[in-house]
């Protein structure tokens, strides 16, 4: 009788709790039973693994075998435990030596004939499995997820026979790929819209300071161009930074290519998205679409199209930057830090204050199509911005001096971003109430005049806080870092709000 351990991981959001594989081999009639609350496709390993073996070139073991996955108040699913359960049994079998199988870490499905396969979720695996200080050993097709961890040894493999090869000091197994990306040249330029200084203004403004934007004008005025174009203008993401946008989108099974894996995401759901698909659930909570635009861009174009209650599923993610789902027996949060770009047309048909008068809507239909985006939901987006449509003789020749280009723009936002880093640790959009009324100190009489001028429209206390940030934003642009927003600074974010 052999008792045998190996070490994996299981998926629980974003998470990647560690799972010990505890393998009996007892006497008895030949039997297999495994515990530790697994789902149908874990159960299933069992004949995946025996024949796994078989074809490798190992003897099945004889008598009664116990599998136990601890925790086992831990749901376990997928085929990921594969590995770690064939190097369980080898290793109670003593065809391995136990000492080098509790120095790693096993992540891989098998196939009958022994190959490995891919998994999902990989990524957050990894990174929990580097605070463990053990080796991890995935599949080779997982190779290129492997290698955006640093700080650790991962070992990629073919086949269940390589590995043991490995671990008997018989055979080698191969180190991932590096990676040298650094995500800046795929971007579309913005010098390709050619008129619509505001919006372009407005566009660097949200990159410099990471607020949210709605662009409103009738069609093919550029809206969609401008929001394509946003990604280019933010910074580059951190290594840190990256490793999380990427865990998410492993576990949502859209992992980007290794080559990108340093861009920042650009979601654009279509308006017939659910609110599953787009916040994210199921009966095994998946991420969303929210969360996929981590550290990116979220573009939702025709915004009024949405189903109300798919829009108004927005409204906390965009104050706290997470969305956390709930069900009977488990709670998942994931991350939706992201920026907002909405667009919109201003009326069904599309044309209303067009000088042509080609507009042929109501001024009830008007009022109804507005009126499916809440006023919350816009009382959270900081920049309202008027796309109007540019006369065809300004599209033509060569871009004009206005016509900046992305890395010339991006120059500024850059600067920008980083004083305000610098200040207060975050971006401005990011500040809560507190750090508004600390980094965004205004003079007396600008206070009272600012105050004056959001009562007129209406304003709440968090439109005014907005502005101040917008303000700030503004600031930082200009070259004032160290001074407080000024009446310029402010009647400018004052006219981004509708």
């Amino acid at each position: 009788m052999t008792l045998a351990v190996a070490y994996s991981r299981a998926q629980d959001g974003i998470l990647a709790p560690e799972v010990t594989i505890e393998v009996f081999l007892g006497g008895g009639l030949p039997a297999f039973y495994m515990v530790g609350m697994a789902e149908t496709a874990v159960r299933e390993a069992r004949d995946r693994v025996w024949v796994a073996l078989r074809n490798t070139g190992f003897e099945t073991p004889n008598g009664r075998v116990t599998v136990n996955l601890a925790p086992a108040d831990l749901p376990k699913e997928g085929g990921r435990f594969d590995l770690a359960l064939a190097v369980g049994l080898l290793t109670a079998a003593q065809h391995l030596p136990a000492e080098r199988v509790a120095a790693c870490e096993f992540l891989g499905e098998l196939a009958l004939s022994g190959e490995l396969r891919p998994v999902n979720g990989l990524l957050p695996a990894l990174l929990q499995a580097r605070e463990s200080g053990r080796i991890a050993i995935v599949p080779r097709a997982n190779a290129g997820e492997a290698a955006m961890v640093g700080g650790m040894r991962v070992l990629v493999a073919d086949s269940l026979g390589d590995v043991c090869a490995w671990l008997t000091e018989t055979g080698d197994l191969d180190a991932p790929p590096l990676l040298d990306a650094k995500g800046e040249s795929s971007y579309p330029d913005l010098c390709d819209v050619r008129g619509q200084f505001q919006a372009r203004r407005a566009l660097e403004i949200a990159a410099a300071g990471g607020h949210h934007v709605l662009l409103s004008g009738p069609p093919g005025t550029g809206k969609t161009m401008l929001a394509e174009r946003l990604p280019g203008l933010l910074p580059t993401m951190s290594e840190d930074e990256a490793l999380a946008s990427c865990a998410v989108r492993s576990v949502g099974g859209q992992l980007p290519a290794p080559a990108s894996w340093r861009y920042r995401p650009f979601r654009a759901p279509h308006h017939s998205a659910s609110a599953a698909a787009l916040v994210g659930g199921g009966s095994r909570p998946r991420p969303g679409e929210i969360s996929l635009a981590h550290e990116g861009v979220l573009f939702l174009d025709e915004l009024p199209e949405f189903r109300r209650s798919v829009l108004e599923a927005l409204r906390e993610p965009l104050e706290s930057g997470q969305v956390v789902i709930s069900r009977a027996t488990s709670r998942t949060t994931f991350p939706a830090r992201f920026q907002l770009v909405a667009a919109m047309n201003p009326c069904p048909c599309g044309h209303a204050g067009d000088p042509h008068g080609r507009c042929t809507c109501t001024p009830d239909q008007v009022t109804r199509y507005r009126g499916k985006i809440s006023g919350p939901l816009l009382d959270r987006i900081d920049l309202h911005v008027p796309v109007p449509r540019v006369p065809l003789n300004e599209l033509r020749g060569e871009p004009g001096p206005h016509d900046e280009s992305t890395a010339t723009v991006r120059v500024r936002v850059r600067r920008a971003r980083e004083a305000a880093v610098a200040r207060q640790g975050c971006a401005n959009a990011a500040l809560d109430a507190r750090g508004v009324e600390r980094h965004c100190p205004l003079m007396p009489s600008d206070r009272q005049w600012l105050e004056a001028a959001v009562e007129r429209l209406g304003g709440s206390a968090r439109a005014f806080h907005r502005i101040l940030r917008v303000g700030r934003t503004i600031a930082d642009l200009a070259g004032d870092p160290a001074s407080p927003p000024g009446r310029m600074h402010l009647a400018e974010a004052l006219q981004y709000r509708s």
